[in-house]
This record gives structure tokens, C-alpha cells and sequence, in this order.
């Protein structure tokens, strides 16, 4: 299967988790570069605000508040998105939230909130673009983790969900490619990055958490969603 992807100033992007940290930053350079961009968060303020910003730098921007571990708001996404621009081109799957402690000492109710956020909302996620892109073609990109393939000590439940996505996205992606669907699916795996990510986890130990050095900037990321 040959795809090819249209230019990013031809292009209509969804991208989950853009109020802040790589989210925004991708917002801001795709919109900077020609695409429409849909910001899409839980946070508002902070959305209405960045969809502000970019606008005055003249891009093309609208947001939708939502919440990506409920089906129904997801699907909301795609309608925003075909309402305002007619199309989707590529879907960011990138909403995600941190908690740090010992497995034994997480309430079951944060994993779970943890897990439907980190990939049941990148599940819904992908089955809605999928269900548009399917159409006409396009790129499905989810944005894993370093952790997606090595777990380590007082995030498990994070490491969890990634490795859960991790295996999500490659059968996806093989399964796509052997019915001659026309989406590129790619995974993202980022290392530590400069974001509020880690002002904004929730911890059990006591202490702010700190990213594992080396911390590389949101830039670096944006670039890798916006290549793919």
C-alpha cells in the first residue's frame, strides 16, 4: 500500500492533550506551518487561550473541551472538526496523565482513571479517526512513551497503559495495512520532556516528581509528530 500524505498547510489536525506541554507546541508549529489545528483538552481557559495565540499569529484554530476517556465527547472531536473545517487529515492522539507511587499503595480508582485516560482515550481516539480517515487517507500518530517498552519503579500504572498502547497501535497498524486502508499509524515513544507534565502528576510519595535526566525540549517532539 503506497500513501501519500498531503502537505501540512493542506492539512486539518486534531490533537488531543494541547493545552500545554508537546500538545500545544505541535498546535502552535502546525498552525505556524499552514495546517488547521483543533486543540482539544479538558482545561478551557487554557485552551481558549492558545487557540487565541494562534490565532493572532495568524493561523487557523478552534478547540474543543473534552474529555478523551468519554466515547461520546471523542466523537464530539470529529464532529467539531468536519463542522468547522470539512475534513480530518491527521489525529494526534496525545491527552495523557502521570501518577507516581508504589502499585501496592495506588487506590484502584486512579489506575483506573489512569488507564482510561492514557489508553482508553487513545482507543477512542483511534477508532474515530480511523472511521474518517479511512475515506480518503491520512496519518493516525499516538503518542506512546520511552516507558512503552521499559517499565520502571513508582509508575506502573503508567508504564501499564503504554505498554497497553504500545501493542494497540502495531496491530492497528497491521491490521489497516493488510485491508489496504489508507492510514499511516505511528507511534510516538518520547523520553523525559520540559513540560508541566510532571508539575501537574499526581504523587503519593510526598515530593514533587522530577523527570528522569535526560529532559529534552517539547520542540523535539512536535517535530517528530509533525514528520510523521
Amino acid at each position: 500500500m503506497r500513501l501519500a500524505l498531503k502537505p501540512l498547510d493542506e492539512q486539518v489536525i486534531v490533537i488531543t492533550g494541547a493545552s500545554s506541554g508537546i500538545g500545544l507546541v505541535t498546535a502552535r508549529q502546525a498552525a505556524h506551518r499552514g495546517a488547521c489545528v483543533v486543540l482539544v483538552a479538558r482545561n478551557e481557559n487554557d485552551l481558549c487561550d492558545a487557540t487565541a495565540a494562534i490565532r493572532r499569529d495568524g493561523g487557523r484554530a478552534v478547540y474543543v473541551v473534552a474529555d478523551v476517556a468519554d466515547a461520546a465527547q471523542v466523537d464530539r472531536i470529529a464532529d467539531t472538526a468536519l463542522r468547522e473545517f470539512g475534513r480530518i487529515d491527521t489525529w494526534v492522539n496525545n491527552a495523557a496523565v502521570s501518577m507516581y507511587g508504589r502499585l501496592m499503595d495506588l487506590s484502584i480508582e486512579d489506575m483506573r482513571r489512569q488507564m482510561d485516560v492514557n489508553y482508553w482515550g487513545q482507543v477512542y481516539g483511534s477508532r474515530a479517526a480511523v472511521r474518517h480517515l479511512r475515506r480518503e487517507g491520512g496519518a493516525l500518530i499516538n503518542v506512546g512513551s520511552a516507558l512503552s517498552d521499559r517499565a520502571i519503579p513508582l509508575q506502573g500504572g503508567y508504564c501499564a497503559a503504554k505498554h497497553a498502547l504500545k501493542a494497540f497501535t502495531d496491530t492497528l497498524r497491521m491490521e489497516l495495512e493488510a485491508q489496504n486502508i489508507p492510514v499511516a499509524v505511528t507511534l510516538v515513544k518520547p523520553a523525559s520532556i520540559d513540560t508541566p507534565f510532571f508539575e501537574k502528576a499526581r504523587t503519593y510519595l510526598g515530593v514533587e516528581p522530577q523527570p528522569v535526566p535526560p529532559v529534552y525540549a517539547p520542540e523535539v517532539v512536535a517535530d517528530v509528530i509533525l514528520h510523521a
